[in-house]
């Protein structure tokens, strides 16, 4: 049944060329696996998100993941730090109580 498998969450990217520099040399993402033309990222306590390339990247505009942390302040403050062409904002957000979320 569903309730007892894990659920993966998933992001639909147009330049997965792009998308990679940034989820891996930003964020600092390992790749598990390359699969459908997308890429499955290891996260923490052996969880996982698909990226994949899709024409209707970008057009939601609800989050689909968050990453729970302990310190949202410290994550806060790191992805502020990021260097990156495009820019990158972090915010707290009224999410569970160890949570932020980021646009990129």
């Amino acid at each position: 049944m569903l309730m007892n498998s894990p659920i993966v969450p998933y992001i639909p990217v147009a330049d997965m060329a792009r998308a990679r520099k940034f989820y891996e040399g930003k964020l600092g993402l390992k790749p598990r696996e390359e699969y459908a033309g997308g890429v499955i990222y290891e996260c923490g306590n052996g969880s996982w998100v698909f990226m994949y390339p899709s024409a209707g990247a970008g057009t939601s505009k609800a989050s689909t993941a968050f990453w729970a942390v302990d310190d949202v302040a410290s994550e806060v403050a790191e992805l502020k730090a990021i260097e990156s062409s495009r820019r990158c904002s972090a915010t707290c957000a009224a999410l569970p109580s160890r949570a932020a979320c980021f646009r990129r």
